[in-house]
């Protein structure tokens, strides 16, 4: 069961989409979350629909997930026979598949083990997290019932997993090979991850720290041949988010006289509209023209590389061969967590999806 955000394909569904983000806890904790969400789900839906409109019309998320999911397991059959047959499911967070209707769909087909594999490299709390409690809050709701009893276990990260850095890092030599030579060695590679209000990253939400692990593993399988930073987008609201936000990072640079930039999106798997708007259209687009950039490129994001539907496999594979339910990070709660889910999602995992009922 493939896990992500999920994006929507048309324009008609991006107020649904925003609703259910912003009235997600685990993603964007709000005050008086039930009325703020659909009146900032209404506000912005203009807004966002013209983003997707210059886009296509609409996110190429689900489409790339299942061409993602239809080659990794056709990959799995062949490298794990001992477990195969091998079927996929997408399990959205915000849009149709939504994890719910998925795990349903799961149970008419009769399945009885289910790996929930995440498609965020790096966890985090609002993310990773917040598919996972769905799973437990829906599974918590069917317990009585005979036909919900799935057995589960979770992948539930991999940022530095060698098949996932190895194609990262062919997608940057690609693009720094397109500057001119005369500029080639002193390309600034910014790599550029989704941000997290600081209240979460304060409470202790690892997301943070296995970024900049992927980014180290690329670093130094380039010799650390380019100077470079971590940088973060997609701030929402005026509370403090983690930064420096990509935009401050190009323009800083370009006060600076480092105007040959490579925008890398280090912690998107697919290409979506954080990276086809917001860095290919409005930063190195608008912003770059504006700050007067010399050079900037974006690395593409992994989409469906053959090199990344193999770690994908070997990741499951590997999974499967350890008969873990999880990894030893995931039952370790945030510091300052605050949400008591998170301690019985931790449980309902390690225990394979068991609920004790009594």
């Amino acid at each position: 069961m493939m896990l992500n955000m999920g994006g929507p394909e048309t324009v008609s569904e991006v107020y649904d989409f925003l609703h259910r983000l912003f009235s997600d806890r685990d993603i964007i904790p709000l005050p008086f979350q039930s009325k703020l969400a659909p009146w900032i789900a209404k506000r912005r839906t203009p807004k966002i629909i013209e983003q997707y409109k210059r886009i296509g019309g609409g996110s190429p998320i689900k489409k790339w997930t299942h061409k993602q999911g239809e080659s990794l397991v056709k990959l799995l059959d062949e490298m794990s026979p001992y477990t195969a047959p091998h079927k996929y499911y997408i399990g959205f967070r915000y849009v149709n598949p939504l994890t719910e209707d998925t795990i349903e769909q799961i149970q008419r087909d009769g399945i009885e083990r289910v790996v929930a594999f995440t498609q965020y490299p790096q966890y985090s709390c609002s993310t990773t997290g917040s598919s996972l409690n769905a799973i437990y809050r829906y599974c918590k709701s069917k317990s009585q019932s005979d036909s919900s009893r799935l057995q589960w276990s979770v992948i539930d990260r991999w940022p530095t997993h060698p098949g996932f850095i190895e194609v990262c890092l062919l997608y940057v030599n690609d693009e720094i090979e397109k500057f001119p030579d005369n500029v080639k060695d002193d390309v600034v590679l910014l790599f550029s991850a989704h941000s997290l209000p600081m209240t979460v990253v304060n409470r202790g939400d690892p997301y943070p720290q296995e970024v900049a692990a992927t980014v180290h593993r690329v670093m130094e399988s380039l010799n650390f041949s380019h100077p470079y930073r971590l940088v973060w987008q997609s701030k929402v609201g005026p509370q403090p988010w983690l930064g420096p936000q990509t935009d401050e990072a190009i323009k800083g640079y370009c006060k600076r006289g480092q105007r040959n930039l490579l925008l890398i999106p280090i912690a998107f798997v697919n290409d979506h509209i954080e990276t086809l708007h917001e860095l290919d259209i409005e930063y190195a687009g608008h912003l770059a023209a504006k700050c007067g950039v010399e050079n900037i490129r974006r690395s593409a994001a992994l989409n469906d590389h053959p090199i990344f539907i193999q770690a994908l496999a070997d990741i499951v594979k590997s999974h499967l061969d350890t008969n873990q339910p999880c990894s030893r990070q995931l039952p370790l709660r945030c510091p300052g967590c605050r949400n008591p889910r998170c301690a019985l999602t931790k449980e309902f995992f390690l225990n394979r999806g068991f609920i004790d009922t009594k």
